[in-house]
């Protein structure tokens, strides 16, 4: 899966990765691991984050097929 994360937090910030972390109720490193694509957010942490950063889950989530 890949995600738009970073794109989405530089257009309706700047937002920080720090400032993201607090305000989904996650530590920063989570935020990194998203980011990287090593961590998939759970569906409630996947809806926060999307709500934050103004879009949709589809938008900031991209679900590569592997054809």
């Amino acid at each position: 899966m890949r995600n738009t994360l970073k794109r989405q937090r530089a257009i309706i910030g700047p937002m920080t990765q720090q400032e993201l972390a607090e305000r989904a109720g996650v530590t920063r490193q989570t935020i990194i691991a998203i980011e990287k694509g090593s961590f998939n957010p759970s569906v409630k942490l996947a809806l926060k984050l999307a709500k934050i950063l103004k879009t949709t889950v589809e938008e900031l989530f991209i679900l590569e097929s592997r054809d």
